[in-house]
């Protein structure tokens, strides 16, 4: 039965009471109850919104000078973060936030055609978090001088009330945990408001933005300057260790952490503007420009216009540090706190760089990046055996691949590695390069099934730093090698249509290196020269169908060439960890299919003077002809979708229900002499059977001369020989930049909401809402898979 708008008595007892907490809200008004009304009493669902927002309103405009305003403005946001979900998931509901009440709004009037008329709810309601957030004694200090006087909430200068100190603001407010609390409850509830995105089904249409993130980073927002600054400081000033002490987190709670993270999910959300185009802050002569692209979003416009080096070294310390925290490690198990918010932080990182070119040369200028990379090649081979976090390893592989296309960044890898992370790797004395390659191998060998659409990523990435990588240590070298090994083998060559890629890249790697770093290289040489066969094998591969049919029967009995390594080489670091698959049980989300490398990447050419010219695209022996596209087991990352697969994406389920389906068909993708010829022909072995050529008898010579078999004798002539004029004349250095586009923005949308669904569990914001942007799935019990079943 509807209940009148203005009955004051029965709406004020929904926040009337002093002693709720927001779970305690969670429990007393169960999901059942808001959908029972949704659906019955659709006017008092609609009463109680409008009636919570309105006392918001109230709240920001008076400034909440009482206790028990105070406690009313608390009680409405956590009744409107429990109800905006199960408004979202219904289609008829979706629109009512944007509409306009009657006698609600700025002129009190709901004629529509009036400029200065109602304001839709959804723009009460975020206009109201945005002043709250930066109400004296409520969220913020109060600067005020005497006992008597008020601050007037309309022309309070917010830019004075930045949360901390960093970029563009130099005071660190006390901290106040009552003010970081009502921050905190503030945040989730424009958290909830921005959510709307995942009661939508994933779409490929950059022009759909999300109505609720496209006002509140307008100019309509007056606090959007202040509040992205407050924002982002309050991330990458915080320091979990605190003061040090062992064991503090124990004994009492951080709320600044709480804020942290709220304050980090915000910013990543805000900050997806409208899809695939790298963002660029338009200038007076692209006006007309401008106005295609839709409202400007004032988020990505600060972020991008930030330029200071002292600003940039703050961020990038902080997200480092933050980064770097789960790493620590001390003789007092949890003697120090461990953040949870790694994934978070990285799509911010990620966020910097695409937007910010000046902050990824800075970035790049110094050996800090490698601060950011001994973190990334943690989590990824921590996370490589759970399959609850192909989504992290996707993101750390991302980053990695947009820095690759840097040359500094492979210069920085030749700084020695000496910090020794507890990871489970081979010990090994050498550079972050040989880091790098020794943990991209063991994702590769002993990782989950559904890391295999990466490894061309990861190769890519090898490829882009190679040209300058000076000196490789024996580790790495075995594993580059090891790899070439399990890759070249001709039933792994003939199984799928594009497992060939795979030896292209890893010979472009190997000819950088011998061709722009010899000198210095003797390691890998040597290697090269013990695994010649392997060369020689490729050069002569039989593309006959009978040697085609057996090669794909011994696939059947072949043994685990992939996972076999040098018994030297099995030690592991000081404290490691061996990565473990996800606890049956485990929720996860689905991600829709990644593009292909060929989508992800644009060809640049290293010219004389270091400047890159773009390539035109053609068939290259790694580009995939889009009728070649494979047919072979599909997951919840590939992007195998049987045609040119740019706009095309399905969820996990949808992938299983197509592979299914394809495999009882008949239209499965077979190997044919022709197919291995097309491609047998371009393999780049020239440098390496020049090199052979010339080296393989000199050792030899030396071995019998000497009657060596003592490998560092070999390595000393290697190291002082020369190939200068017997190796054919220097290929020019292709480096495959990152490149943005409609499917990495589809994929970043589902991978970001799917974290900050599963991230926010107390309270359960969107728990068993009917969410349709991506799948929860349940783990099953243990069935895991490794990549050895497929090598």
């Amino acid at each position: 039965m509807p209940v009148e708008a203005t009955d004051d008595a029965f709406w004020d007892q929904f926040w009337a009471d002093t002693t709720t907490t927001v779970q305690d809200v969670f429990a007393l008004v169960p999901a059942a109850e808001i959908r029972a009304v949704r659906e019955e009493s659709p006017s008092n669902l609609a009463t109680l919104c409008y009636k919570a927002v309105e006392r918001l309103v109230q709240g920001a405009e008076s400034g909440c000078p009482t206790e028990r305003e105070k406690q009313v403005i608390l009680n409405c946001t956590r009744i409107l973060t429990r109800i905006l979900p199960y408004i979202f998931e219904d289609q008829d509901w979706r629109g009512f936030f944007w509409s306009t009440v009657p006698g609600a709004g700025r002129a009190g009037t709901d004629d529509l055609d009036d400029d200065d008329g109602a304001r839709p709810l959804a723009e009460s309601l975020l206009l109201a978090i945005a002043d709250l957030l930066f109400c004296p004694d409520f969220t913020v200090h109060s600067h005020k001088r005497g006992p008597d006087s008020v601050e007037n909430m309309q022309s309070i200068d917010s830019c004075e009330y930045i949360w901390e100190a960093g970029v563009g603001f130099a005071q660190s407010p006390p901290l106040n945990y009552i003010h970081d609390l009502n921050r905190t409850e503030l945040l989730r509830l424009l958290l909830t408001c921005f959510s709307e995105a995942m009661y939508l089904p994933p779409s490929t249409d950059n022009s759909v933005l999300n109505p609720w993130v496209t006002f509140f980073c307008s100019t309509e927002n007056r606090h959007a300057l202040p509040l992205f600054t407050s924002l982002l400081n309050v991330v990458c000033a915080y320091d979990p260790v605190g003061y040090g002490i062992p064991y503090n987190h124990l004994l009492f709670s951080d709320y600044r952490e709480q804020l942290v993270e709220q304050a980090v999910q915000i910013l990543i959300v805000t900050l997806e503007h409208d899809g695939g185009v790298p963002y660029r802050p338009p200038s007076p002569s692209s006006m007309e420009e401008q106005e295609t692209t839709g409202p400007e979003n004032l988020f990505v416009n600060y972020l991008s216009r930030i330029h200071r080096e002292e600003d940039f070294d703050f961020v990038l310390k902080g997200v480092a540090r933050l980064l770097t925290n789960p790493l620590t490690q001390t003789y007092l198990p949890n003697s120090t706190k461990k953040i949870q918010f790694h994934q978070e932080l990285l799509v911010l990182f990620w966020k910097l760089c695409d937007f910010n070119k000046k902050f990824l040369f800075f970035v790049l200028k110094s050996s800090d990046v490698l601060d950011i990379l001994v973190p990334i090649l943690y989590y990824l081979n921590d996370a490589r055996a759970d399959q609850s976090r192909v989504g992290l390893m996707h993101i750390g592989v991302f980053i990695l691949l947009l820095l690759s296309g840097e040359r500094n960044f492979g210069v920085r890898l030749n700084k020695p590695y000496s910090i020794h992370v507890p990871m489970d790797i081979p010990v090994f004395t050498g550079t972050h390069a040989d880091l790098l390659i020794v943990v991209f191998h063991k994702i590769i060998t002993t990782g989950h099934q559904r890391l295999q659409p990466l490894f061309d990523c990861l190769l890519t990435i090898v490829v882009n730093v190679s040209p300058y990588l000076k000196s490789l240590s024996m580790v790495a070298a075995n594993k580059l090698l090891h790899l070439l090994e399990a890759f070249s083998t001709s039933w792994y060559l003939f199984s799928a249509a594009q497992n060939h890629h795979l030896v292209f890249f890893l010979l472009e790697a190997f000819n950088n290196i011998i061709q722009y770093q010899f000198d210095g290289n003797c390691n890998l040489v040597y290697a090269i020269i013990r695994k010649r066969n392997v060369f020689h094998q490729l050069a002569n591969l039989p593309s006959d169908s009978a040697s085609i049919q057996k090669a794909l029967q011994r696939k059947r009995k072949s043994p685990d060439v992939i996972s076999r390594t040098s018994s030297q080489e099995t030690v592991s670091m000081e404290g490691s960890h061996p990565a473990v698959p996800a606890e049956p049980g485990t929720l996860k989300t689905s991600l829709i299919a990644m593009p292909g490398i060929d989508k992800l990447t644009e060809k640049s050419q290293v010219s004389e003077d270091g400047t890159m010219v773009s390539v035109p695209k053609t068939d290259s022996p790694d580009t995939v002809p889009s009728d070649q596209s494979a047919v072979t087991g599909t997951s919840d990352t590939e992007s195998n979708s049987g045609r040119d697969n740019e706009d095309v994406f399905y969820t996990e389920a949808e992938m299983e229900r197509r592979r299914l389906s394809s495999a009882s068909s008949t239209s499965f993708w077979a190997p044919t002499p022709e197919w291995v010829l097309s491609w047998k022909c371009k393999l780049p072995l020239q440098t390496i059977m020049r090199l052979l050529q010339v080296l393989v008898p000199q050792v030899e010579k030396i071995c019998i001369d000497k009657g060596l078999t003592d490998e560092s004798e070999i390595l000393k002539f290697l190291q002082h020989g020369t190939l200068v004029g017997l190796l054919p004349v220097p290929h020019p250095i292709l480096i495959r930049k990152y490149q943005a586009n409609a499917g990495t923005a589809m994929w970043f949308r589902t991978y970001m909401w799917g974290v900050v669904y599963l991230r926010n569990v107390d309270p359960p914001i969107w728990y068993d809402t009917d969410v349709r942007l991506f799948e929860i799935q349940r783990i099953p019990q243990d069935r895991r898979m490794s990549v050895k079943a497929l090598i």
